[in-house]
């Protein structure tokens, strides 16, 4: 069976202590919210809101920092309200199954799409776009001017959907990341916390030396450490004894069975296995899906007006709704929390926004590439879809690259990357009165920076294995694919749009929670500091606002 494959070379050598800097802190710390989750926790029950309801507190979106929120309100004894746009993923389709394989997307893929549209739009040269019926999918690739936007659709937002990989920064970057915010705090308490409750976990080095799934990242260490770059085992929040059993043949596969990119179906832990298992175990949170919030206004006696549609799965409109609160979180990720309220600024719902609302927003610095290798590196005719290894640059070439999969089902004999990369360029959000829509500023060309301290790496692998750039990924002779990015940050930036811990300025009792609080970069995947700063902002709001 796999797990008994020895094609890894061990020579490289890989110490079980060798970390990411800043991660040591997930270890033990499950006992501060009664456990690590698993990965087969029970799915969380849905109930439509009705109309003309009252409630202390609406949370709009159920992505991380709305998860958070939800949480800690509830276990403070407050029922909160959660509307979520995308769907309830509990429904097996007609194969079985919720969720497709990336190598067969099907109308269960893309939200509201009449076409796929894959971060990889090409393969060998020839396009892998295909028609799909128009349906409320669990991938948002949201077009702006410059760039798409690649977002989460569905109770747990972003969690359906990324590779998992629960990267806390090296604690020396911290400060460009949220300089605002005290690091002792952070590193003491929150990010054990956020660790905790998303149930962070590492993948064991030495199955990870014997599988044949993880060639293709040995591979990308081998290849890294001989050009002198440091590489390092990543935390994930997927279920690594579930992936040894999936290696085995024990367990249906997932990882190991070409599912990410449209959700996974066994062994990730997804906010709703996580949080939001826990905030529905309180029974205080409610969670209504395939409901759009359209306005946020004063209410007359004090709280707060919220409108919104409900859509079927075509994305017809079937019921308007308005609901009171006290307390509204805006944790519709940091594209949808923006766009809201920028459009509420504008058309005079919430005048009194500052005008820092809308500003800041940054793609995380993302860039993708390929590499073509030799023949005598093989990657793999099977991999997991789940990276659990980078190659850090930062500190000499501002760029950390994870050694991603690329799960085509046969050798490609190539080496996949996505960077994050310390690209200094910010776009705003803006109100296009003519169309009624949000527009955002962002251009293509900023992209060149990440290309340029992506290349301090990928530049030096070349020339040290007499390999070169896939040109065959992104299009017709396109090595880059800077067209895109899968961490959006920023529109609402702490401390500027809001106070120090989330608090909109102008409005009492509104709140912004996610995302869109971080000025465009965390230096590592973004959603442990999206869960930490929130876990620090909720509480400090329950202890002085509630």
């Amino acid at each position: 069976m796999a797990s008994t494959n020895q094609r890894g070379n061990t020579s490289d050598g890989v110490s079980r202590r060798r970390l990411l800097v800043g991660t040591g802190s997930i270890l033990g710390a499950a006992a501060l919210i009664g456990g690590t989750p698993t990965a087969n926790a029970q799915p969380l029950a849905a109930t439509d809101i009705p109309d003309g309801a009252n409630v202390p507190v609406i949370i709009v979106g159920t992505g991380y920092g709305g998860a958070v929120a939800a949480l800690r309100l509830a276990q403070a004894g407050i029922s909160v309200q959660m509307i979520e746009m995308g769907q309830d993923w509990v429904t097996p389709g007609s194969d079985g199954k919720i969720h497709p394989k990336v190598t067969s997307p099907d109308y269960r893929s893309f939200w509201m799409r009449t076409r796929t549209k894959a971060p990889l739009s090409n393969f060998l040269g020839f396009p892998i776009d295909k028609a799909v019926p128009k349906y409320a999918g669990i991938l948002d690739a949201e077009d702006f001017a410059g760039i798409t936007v690649y977002q989460g659709r569905g109770v747990g937002g972003g969690s359906l959907v990324n590779g998992g990989m629960a990267v806390t920064p090296k604690r020396q970057n911290f400060a460009s990341v949220l300089p605002t915010v005290n690091a002792d705090e952070m590193y003491n308490t929150y990010y054990p916390r956020a660790n905790a409750g998303l149930g962070v976990g590492l993948i064991d080095p030495d199955w990870f030396e014997r599988t044949s799934y993880y060639q293709y990242s040995r591979v990308g260490r081998k290849h890294a450490q001989r050009s002198g770059f440091g590489w390092t085992f990543v935390p994930d929040v997927y279920d690594w004894n579930y992936m040894v059993a999936e290696d085995n043949g024990t367990v249906p596969k997932s990882a190991l069975g070409q599912e990410i990119l449209y959700g996974n179906n066994y062994g990730k832990k997804t906010l709703a296995k996580t949080y939001l298992a826990q905030a529905r175990a309180t029974g205080r949170v409610t969670i209504s899906p395939l409901h759009e919030v359209t306005s946020v206004s004063p209410a007359a006696g004090g709280g707060y007006v919220v409108a919104m549609k409900q859509i079927d799965t075509s994305g017809n409109t079937v019921a308007t709704k308005s609901a009171k609160a006290a307390r509204v979180f805006f944790a519709a990720g940091s594209v949808g929390t923006s766009k809201l309220l920028v459009k509420l600024r504008a058309t005079g719902a919430l005048p009194g926004l500052n005008d820092q609302v809308g500003q800041g927003w940054g793609d995380n610095g993302n860039v993708m590439v390929g590499r073509a290798n030799h023949v005598w590196d093989s990657t793999g005719d099977v991999q997991s879809t789940i990276p659990c290894s980078g190659i850090d640059n930062w500190d000499a070439g501002g760029a950390f690259a994870e050694v991603a999969p690329l799960p085509t089902g046969i050798e490609t004999f190539a080496s996949f990357y996505l960077s994050i990369t310390k690209n200094p360029n910010r776009a705003a959000f803006s109100y296009n009165a003519g169309t009624g829509g949000v527009d955002l500023s962002w251009q293509t060309a900023w992209k060149q920076d990440s290309i340029t301290m992506a290349k301090t790496i990928f530049d030096k692998i070349n020339k040290k294995e007499g390999t070169i750039y896939r040109s065959d990924l992104f299009g017709t002779n396109k090595i880059w694919g800077d067209h895109l990015t899968y961490h959006p940050l920023g529109g609402a930036i702490l401390g500027k749009a809001t106070d120090n811990y989330g608090r909109l300025a102008g409005y009492s009792g509104l709140y912004v929670i996610d995302g869109a609080l971080i000025p465009g970069n965390t230096t590592v995947n973004p959603f442990v500091t999206i869960t930490a700063l929130a876990e620090r902002n909720i509480e400090r709001i329950i202890a002085t606002d509630l």
